[in-house]
């Protein structure tokens, strides 16, 4: 016998569910029912995971809970998380040309195993349609952002094969300058984008691959939108006017950013959130264990976990409202329809207090309408921002490939 229910009766049963998952959904149980709900109706996205390193390093396998790093599959489930670009970063002091190529490709093949390995919750996703998508059928979708351009081996080819292997942003620099674009963490040599960096930038606006300036320079942030016909993305920065690090986008930037219909996602880390942390030696002495097991990442991963949790018990890590005010910060000065959620889960070792792991994520949803947010306004910061702009990006795409 096949038993049918009307729809308000599974509506009634739905409410009841929903209400029952703060406590699984928000870890201490301080998130309302009603902001349980709003998460779960959002399609929730983070722009910027590290992951792919601990898949490929490590040996991780996504489906079960690990007592290490921020992010799996049962936690992003807890946090309400529908969809995260996964960041394939090839470390650009130890990698370059052809090498650089090869990690790239090797992280991304790691991606790819994780989706083959669980098609039941997991699914790779190429675009905002692909998102919407999994987000109906109950799955988890995963995008790839290429972060740093030095993998391309400056060859537009490489970066077409990337294009095609599903890489949907590209952060144009990472920590130290290309052949073609200065980095927010050097001294510049280009004075911003060389006559390639811009060819670049062009290319991938017709191949419908979100231009990532998160790391780049001032200068390199400013040649970009002078050249970009689709929106872009900073998929790992936050506030200069409230943490003073280069990282960050300047209040000039931001209204820029504005103009130009882009969209910048916080990223949570410490350093980037909360003043205090420019006098530690901490990532210097994790950087050491690198040298310690040249051959043994796993090793040397298990090492920088216990070092970063005694560290943790020596800092002011900060609270969620320092995230939260990020996100005031950017409504205040570019508008609500440019922030969105850009983790750096995995790729950082200080988080704030009550945001450890991604299953903290509807702490943000509670924070949001405590600070006075709409439903609609805090369903384009959790990922409806992200979409427009893919979608958009999509769009640019489409149009430039038909001129040719």
């Amino acid at each position: 016998m096949t038993l049918k229910l009307s729809k308000s009766t599974v509506a009634f049963w739905t409410s009841l569910a929903l209400a029952a998952l703060p406590l699984a959904l928000a870890g201490a149980g301080d998130v309302s029912p009603q902001a349980v709900k709003l998460h779960r109706k959002a399609i929730v996205i983070d722009t910027h995971i590290d992951t792919p390193m601990r898949l490929l390093d490590e040996s991780m396998d996504m489906a079960a809970r690990d007592p290490y790093g921020h992010v799996d599959i049962p936690r992003m489930k807890e946090g309400g998380l529908d969809a995260a670009f996964f960041s394939i970063w090839v470390d650009p002091r130890k990698y370059e040309g052809a090498s650089a190529t090869k990690r790239a490709l090797e992280l991304i093949s790691a991606v790819y195993e994780q989706v083959e390995r669980h098609p039941d919750q997991l699914v790779l996703a190429r675009s905002a349609r692909a998102v919407r998508r999994a987000h109906r059928q109950g799955k988890i979708a995963l995008l790839l952002g290429l972060e740093g351009g030095h993998p391309l081996d400056d060859d537009l080819h490489v970066l077409h094969a990337f294009s095609i292997l599903g890489v949907r942003y590209m952060t144009l620099t990472h920590s130290i300058n290309n052949n073609w674009a200065d980095s927010s963490g050097e001294e510049p040599r280009h004075n911003g984008l060389t006559g390639f960096g811009r060819q670049v930038v062009r290319e991938l606006n017709r191949l419908g691959i979100l231009v990532d300036i998160s790391h780049v320079s001032d200068k390199a942030f400013f040649d970009t939108l002078a050249v970009a016909q689709a929106p872009v993305l900073a998929s790992h920065s936050s506030c200069r006017a409230l943490t003073d690090v280069a990282r960050n986008m300047s209040d000039e930037q931001l209204r820029a950013l504005g103009r130009n219909g882009g969209v910048i996602q916080i990223n949570y880390g410490c350093y980037f959130v909360e003043s205090g942390y420019e006098g530690s030696d901490f990532y210097a002495r994790i950087g050491a264990v690198n040298d310690e097991y040249p051959d043994d990442p796993r090793r040397a991963a298990r090492e920088k976990y216990r070092m970063a949790a005694e560290w943790l018990k020596t800092i002011k890590r900060g609270t969620v409202d320092n995230i939260l005010d990020h996100i005031d910060h950017v409504v205040q000065v570019a508008g609500i329809d440019h922030v969105g959620l850009g983790s750096d889960f995995d790729g950082v070792y200080c988080l704030p207090e009550g945001m450890d792991d991604v299953s903290h994520l509807p702490r943000l949803t509670q924070g949001l309408r405590d600070r006075g947010y709409s439903d609609k306004d805090i369903m384009k910061i959790l990922g409806g921002n992200t979409l427009r702009v893919m979608e958009e990006a999509e769009r640019v795409a489409a149009r430039l490939s038909a001129k040719r």
